[in-house]
């Protein structure tokens, strides 16, 4: 059996594990960031003052600290950047240019 679910990749509460509430909150912070998935924007570099929640696709030719990442979402949580892995299928609102992007799978 596997770590994390399939689809979202949320983490499983293991049994005897230690401070399941870590990883019951992990799987939250990914839910509220992937259900009803709005970007702020696709960039290329991470924004200089971002606030909590917000969630950006990260461009081909990332810099800074998205350097290695093109491809992925990246979301402001706990004063940290948390990335994840967009599925086949999946849609997001762009509100920089107010249009729905539908993730091919590449």
């Amino acid at each position: 059996m596997s770590d994390t679910t399939h689809n979202l990749d949320l983490p499983f509460i293991m049994p005897s594990q230690a401070q399941k509430h870590v990883t019951h909150n992990e799987a939250l912070q990914k839910l509220d960031a992937i259900v009803q998935l709005s970007l702020n924007a696709v960039l290329v570099a991470p924004p200089a003052t971002p606030q909590e929640g917000d969630c950006y696709a990260i461009a081909e030719s990332a810099t800074g600290v998205w350097t290695g990442r093109s491809g992925r979402i990246a979301v402001w949580q706990d004063g940290a950047w948390a990335y994840l892995d967009p599925r086949r299928g999946w849609r997001a609102w762009n509100a920089a240019v107010g249009r729905l992007l539908i993730h091919d799978g590449t």
